[in-house]
């Protein structure tokens, strides 16, 4: 199989995603990606061939290993990694979306195409949900169909046409279960990532809310304290005015009465 659009998609989220966005982008690509093309799939690439019952009725190792192996696991390994990653293409598509706006337009529309604000945001949330939704389905599925993540030496079948319990050997266990293993400490890790970077977005969006809420309430409440305090100083000033118009009018009596009483 050839995993190159699989590596060109996460170059391409790269330059869309956060600090934490980088780190899952890398721990897919190396630790996930690279170890099921090195290793992995070569450990389970004749898994059927070398899967052996203890009988040789005709029909009856096909039939135990579709019993005990209904999917394969590095199969199912390599969905897991197509269905984890893809969500990221939301991100990519909104990107050139908003770019291609831009172009048919002929004008600048958005601060920068990549910049996570508005509609760009609640896609890269859905795309974290969905990954961290894929994740947890699969490691659930994983545990479902092979009854943990232990790989057994021997099982024993008795499904028709065997004619009786019989015992199967599967080849590599040990090998098979440590990479199982590193399989899920990996989802583990990306889910881990995942929600932080959920979190992060969350928590950074709620602050830039606030601070801009508070801005707005502190610039209206400096207006409506500009506002009166120029109320009081044109009030202030009317009652200036008004006390300047009248202030020769005690005088005036008074020297009326002074004149009257020389008078007589």
């Amino acid at each position: 199989m050839s995993w190159g659009f699989l590596r060109d998609l996460l170059s391409g989220v790269n330059k869309y995603s956060t600090g934490i966005g980088r780190i899952w982008v890398a721990v897919v690509f190396i630790f996930r990606l690279l170890v099921y093309i090195v290793a992995a799939e070569n450990i389970w690439k004749h898994e059927h061939d070398e899967f052996e019952c203890n009988i040789k009725q005709p029909g009856c190792e096909n039939v135990c290993f579709d019993h005990f192996f209904p999917v394969s696991h590095i199969r199912l390994w390599a969905f897991q990694l197509i269905m984890v990653s893809t969500p990221s293409l939301l991100v990519v598509f909104h990107v050139a979306y908003r770019k291609n706006r831009e172009k048919r337009h002929n004008q600048k529309l958005y601060k920068s195409a990549a910049e996570r604000d508005g509609g760009l945001l609640f896609t890269y949330l859905v795309s974290l949900v969905l990954k961290t939704g894929f994740e947890i389905v699969f490691l659930v599925l994983f545990y479902k169909l092979y009854n943990g993540f232990e790989v057994p030496r021997l099982v024993k079948c008795d499904i028709r046409p065997c004619p009786n319990t019989v015992d199967c050997y599967i080849s590599k266990p040990t090998e098979k279960m440590i990479f199982l293993y590193f399989l899920v400490a990996t989802s583990c890790v990306c889910i881990v990532l995942n929600l932080s970077e959920l979190s992060y977005l969350i928590f950074k969006y709620s602050l830039k809310c606030y601070l801009k809420r508070y801005v707005k309430k502190h610039q209206d409440s400096e207006c409506d304290c500009r506002k009166s305090e120029t109320i009081i100083h044109n009030r202030a000033a009317a009652a200036g005015q008004f006390h300047d118009s009248f202030p020769s009018l005690p005088l005036n009596m008074q020297d009326e009465r002074e004149k009257n009483t020389l008078s007589t």
